[in-house]
């Protein structure tokens, strides 16, 4: 009976093979955290970090409190659906201290990032090709109302 030796570099290849699976497993067991999979294909302590955060927004009702009048005339036009913090950012804090003013400043960026032309973009939302429509950028509040777009300032 004649005995069946394996060459060599396929010995190697078979060892460095058991070497790569093995560290996989072994980091795999190293750096998965022990709750995932708790909720799914998820890390379950991820959702009391998440719920642990400090909120940065305040939301559309803590703008009401003390800007009502802006409120209501934005609710008769096309931004009607948009939320204060959409464009001023987010205004927890302003709404808990009315003194504290960390809004964003309102410049054609803050209108673009909605506004400037984009073929994915739904029909309905008004699209301007910047060049083409004015070529000042940071001008947009020259000719439009950002709570009434359609009025003229």
């Amino acid at each position: 009976m004649r005995s069946f030796k394996l060459p060599p570099q396929i010995v190697r290849l078979v060892i460095l093979t058991i070497g790569i699976v093995g560290s996989y497993v072994a980091a795999r067991q190293i750096f998965t955290p022990k709750s995932f999979g708790q909720y799914g294909h998820y890390r379950g302590a991820a959702l009391t970090e998440i719920a642990s955060r400090e909120p940065r927004y305040g939301g559309q009702k803590s703008c009401n409190e003390c800007h009502s009048e802006i409120l209501v005339k934005t609710a008769k036009y096309e931004h009607k659906a948009v939320s204060c913090e959409s464009c001023h950012g987010p205004n927890k804090q302003h709404g808990d201290d009315p003194d504290h003013h960390d809004a964003a400043k309102l410049t054609a960026d803050v209108c673009l990032r909605c506004h400037e032309f984009s073929p994915s973009r739904p029909a309905f939302l008004k699209q301007i090709d910047l060049k083409k429509h004015y070529t000042d950028k940071g001008k947009c509040t020259e000719c439009h109302l950002p709570h009434q777009p359609n009025e003229v300032p």
